[in-house]
């Protein structure tokens, strides 16, 4: 059921990187490629993946299977935005995202956009801080969009309403 769902869903896949890498081997120097790859539904699933070939094309598609094997959902509030603001440090990359107000669209650079657009996200400012590279930048926010929780999802947790939680009384 799941592998077919999979396959109904039309999927957004973005290349955010194709990078030449060299091994050197005893009769000279091997070339390969590594392709970063972004996948998500726009409906709140998106993965991230890596691919590496000796030919471009096996590289995406390596990475396209990669990233869907990664899949997180995330939780979108009605707005197209996220239901609160979160930081993540993921390795050397650390990434701020803050919902915003409906009509603002996707304030964000690099791989973060390319990430929370494919997750669906409508909504939203992001900022990438400590690293440039674009897969650890990709990971963190992954990392900071699994980390979402919704109202729901706390008030469950802690055994209260969902009022409690967003008055802080507890009821």
């Amino acid at each position: 059921m799941r592998n077919q769902d999979m396959e109904a869903t039309q999927w957004i896949e973005k290349v955010v990187q194709v990078r030449r890498v060299t091994k050197v081997v005893k009769g000279g120097k091997r070339l390969s490629f590594r392709v970063i790859v972004i996948v998500g539904d726009g409906e709140g699933r998106v993965g991230v993946g890596v691919g590496k070939s000796s030919d471009v094309v096996g590289a995406i598609q390596k990475g396209m299977v990669d990233a869907k094997k990664q899949l997180i959902q995330v939780p979108l509030v009605d707005d197209g935005t996220l239901p609160h603001p979160v930081s993540i440090k993921h390795g050397s990359a650390k990434v701020l995202i803050k919902p915003a107000p409906q009509g603002t669209g996707v304030i964000a650079g690099g791989s973060v956009r390319i990430v929370l657009e494919a997750a669906g996200v409508k909504n939203a400012t992001a900022k990438a801080l400590g690293s440039k590279s674009p897969l650890n930048n990709a990971r963190a926010t992954v990392e900071a969009l699994r980390s979402l929780r919704t109202v729901e999802q706390i008030s469950k947790a802690r055994g209260v309403s969902a009022k409690a939680v967003l008055t802080g009384v507890a009821s």
